[in-house]
């Protein structure tokens, strides 16, 4: 500790989460949602990519993308939830100093990873309508391996300096972090110190690499609605444009709320805390829930495996029970 303008500072030894401020008296309610989402999530993000690795045929870089995807949906989901949900039932919100910025740093490099994966899509897309017959010599096997390479690196990498600016803060006031879980700036907001480095690098962030990432896939939608514009045949524009259609769901469900929630966050003196709250929590449940969900239902060909292996799992539980019941008899 050291005293300094007749403030004690202080390196806190932990966090105490205090929830969504307001709704305190509902917090058990508003766990039900979250709870459902995030096993909805699990669910289709565990069996999107169980169909994808197991069947050869999907080995494909739309899939490989897509299986991508699941997977920072499922750490991005899987980082927060579960502490937010212990928070909810038994009032577990206290949080050591290192596992919370551990919960920071892999939400925010999920995060980051998420918003990668889905320009690599807009531009399997791009190369797919645009130079379909350069797709296959573009898109190989160690192109692919090469970019969910750089998606991780990039993350991580971006990411590293948030711990540094979060662990050279001086805290005098409290450690009660009004979230749900251990967000960047909810941190940083809770300093004595000049958090304008924190701001301008979360500001840069969000431009720099949530941003461009935007501005990309928008040049790359627009070349493909330029190419798709020049076919002759009505149907064939249809075609082109329905294999878009999920992921154009998709980027506006996970950049949405991301957009607001950065922003918000540069104004929060601004926007309420319960609002920051909210928006937080969206971006970290919604889209890792109906993701699997968008691309299950307009894939023809991950709609049919899923059926397959319900099938089977119905099939085998009816010939147990059969087997059950003769064994009683």
């Amino acid at each position: 500790m050291m005293a300094a303008d007749n403030q004690t500072f202080f390196v806190p030894v932990n966090f105490i989460l205090t929830g969504i401020q307001g709704t305190e008296g509902s917090q058990v309610w508003i766990s039900i949602p979250f709870c459902l989402m995030y096993m909805a999530a699990l669910l289709g993000n565990s069996l999107l990519l169980f169909i994808i690795v197991t069947e050869r045929s999907l080995h494909e870089p739309m899939y490989l993308f897509l299986s991508m995807l699941a997977a920072a949906d499922l750490l991005l989901s899987t980082t927060t939830v579960p502490k937010m949900l212990a928070l909810f039932w038994f009032r577990a919100g206290e949080i050591s100093f290192a596992a919370c910025l551990t919960q920071m740093f892999f939400n925010d490099a999920s995060f980051l990873a998420e918003s990668a994966i889905l320009l690599a899509m807009a531009f399997d897309r791009y190369v797919a309508i645009c130079h379909p017959l350069r797709y296959s010599t573009v898109l190989t096997n160690p192109v692919i391996r090469k970019i969910g390479l750089a998606v991780v690196t990039r993350s991580f990498c971006l990411n590293f300096p948030s711990i540094f600016l979060v662990m050279r803060l001086k805290f005098c006031r409290t450690n009660l972090l009004p979230h749900t879980y251990c967000d960047y700036m909810a941190i940083a907001r809770l300093a004595c110190d000049n958090i304008g480095a924190n701001l301008l690098y979360g500001l840069m962030m969000a431009i720099l690499a949530i941003g461009l990432d935007a501005v990309l896939i928008a040049v790359s939608y627009l070349l493909i609605l330029r190419a798709v514009f020049q076919l002759s045949s009505n149907n064939a524009r249809l075609k082109a444009l329905s294999t878009c259609s999920s992921h154009i769901c998709v980027i506006l469900m996970f950049y949405t709320p991301a957009f607001f929630s950065s922003f918000a966050y540069q104004y929060g003196h601004i926007v309420p805390s319960y609002i920051l709250n909210l928006l937080a929590n969206f971006y970290v449940l919604i889209p890792p829930m109906f993701n699997p969900i968008i691309y299950g239902v307009t894939t023809n060909e991950i709609l049919k495996r899923v059926i397959n292996v319900f099938y089977l799992c119905c099939s085998r539980r009816f010939v147990l029970s059969e087997r059950m019941m003769q064994k009683m008899s």
